[in-house]
């Protein structure tokens, strides 16, 4: 299975699946010569995305994709579905199932400024959760503070609760949606540095509902292989994917691997 994202994101996607089917053969890729995909145009990552994940594809013999990542989500199923063949999963912003249990039915939404504006993510709004009040903040920031959190730099809780105020302008709000796979990687942190307590909601579980799914119906579960054959690779070489190691080990991800796309 390869689970994808610009970043370490996607980690979070992948801890969910482990729990959910902990024998599968994982390979989780980081883009990370194009790291942040918040930030960048749609044509750019239309053509990113879609070249990236023939290669990764190629190298690794997947029969499985989880797009990890939010932004690309939001852009490219569509076309990454019509050109492979095998099942692809993407990620969206768990807008439903918060309007489902808000009992205010106001919502904070809290992604990349790409994601929170994309007209994708209106539509889900509009299409789930129209009786609610949603407060949308896009930070590019928590991005960096989450890499920089498995790389062992904790994110200042001041910054944290700066993001974090306009959600909490209105008094009614009851549920935040962590709409980028980064930000469950720092909840802990973000819950420490939120006013009160919400009910925070990512879409990790959900995901690995739909996987196992697939996997069961369409028969498209590889003969299982030891977790030692899990792997992390990366798009460009960086002195600070060192830093990375020992959190990637607790995601069962003991070899590092590069490939140039």
């Amino acid at each position: 299975m390869l689970v994808f994202d610009s970043g370490v994101g996607g980690l979070s996607i992948l801890q969910a699946l482990q729990q959910a089917l902990p024998t599968c053969e994982y390979h989780y890729a980081s883009d990370n010569r194009a790291f942040p995909y918040g930030t960048k145009n749609t044509g750019f990552l239309l053509e990113r995305v879609h070249s990236v994940l023939q290669g990764l594809i190629d190298k690794t013999q997947a029969d499985l994709i989880v797009v990890a990542c939010n932004t690309a989500s939001t852009l490219v199923l569509p076309r990454i579905r019509q050109h492979f063949t095998i099942p692809v999963v993407g990620v969206v912003p768990a807008i439903k199932p918060a309007a489902q249990q808000s009992a205010t039915a106001v919502i904070g939404l809290l992604g990349t400024p790409g994601t929170v504006a994309r007209p994708y993510t209106k539509a889900l709004i509009e299409e789930f959760a129209s009786g609610c009040e949603v407060t949308s903040v896009g930070s590019a920031e928590l991005v960096t503070m989450a890499e920089q959190a498995l790389r062992g730099t904790p994110p200042p809780r001041e910054k944290l609760s700066a993001i974090l105020k306009p959600l909490f302008a209105d008094s009614r709000l009851d549920t935040i949606v962590l709409a980028c796979t980064h930000f469950p990687l720092i909840k802990q942190h973000l819950i420490e540095a939120a006013p009160r307590a919400v009910n925070w909601i990512d879409s990790g579980e959900a995901i690995a509902r739909r996987v196992s799914f697939l996997l069961a119906s369409e028969s498209t579960r590889k003969p299982h292989r030891q977790a030692t054959e899990n792997s992390a690779i990366f798009t460009a070489d960086s002195a600070d994917i060192d830093l990375l190691a020992d959190a990637l080990k607790t995601f069962m991800l003991n070899r590092i691997e590069y490939i140039r796309l």
